[in-house]
């Protein structure tokens, strides 16, 4: 069966900067077509749980005490990235409006809850290496898509 990335906390790992998850029922309609490979970019770049929230500024993603976080941002969606070539992943459902997994929106970087148009760090990644981002409010649109090539 094809393998998909899925952020950890939709699936109910307490993982997010807040130490909750973001469970979302959708996604179990992807394991009839997908074995499941659960990332969080964040722990894996090595932040801690729960941590203080981030938001991404241009190519910089800064938490709330002002501190630089890019670099465990970056080497979370190097892993991203690898786990996904190592598997031969062409698709990913991430967390939408985070500043690693956000697709399409995101938060400004002034912690007003300002939303914008941009990617998350790993998101970016991906999509440069040719894989499919999907948000967790995008799952029908991917379940169309591979109900399509399917016939």
């Amino acid at each position: 069966m094809e393998k998909i990335l899925i952020s950890a906390c939709l699936v109910g790992i307490n993982c997010r900067y807040d130490g909750k998850s973001k469970v979302n029922n959708d996604v179990e309609a992807l394991r009839k077509y997908f074995d499941f490979i659960l990332i969080c970019p964040e722990v894996d770049g090595g932040l801690p749980t729960p941590r203080a929230p981030s938001e991404r500024k241009g190519t910089k993603v800064i938490n709330s005490l002002k501190e630089d976080n890019t670099l465990f941002f970056s080497k979370g969606a190097r892993r991203a990235l690898q786990l996904a070539q190592d598997n031969n992943i062409r698709f990913a459902i991430l967390k939408s409006k985070s500043p690693s997994c956000g697709s399409k929106l995101i938060y400004d970087g002034t912690f007003s809850r300002t939303l914008v148009s941009g990617n998350g760090v790993t998101t970016d990644l991906l999509l440069a290496h040719g894989i499919e981002v999907f948000s967790e409010d995008q799952i029908e649109d991917l379940l169309c898509k591979i109900q399509l090539s399917e016939k």
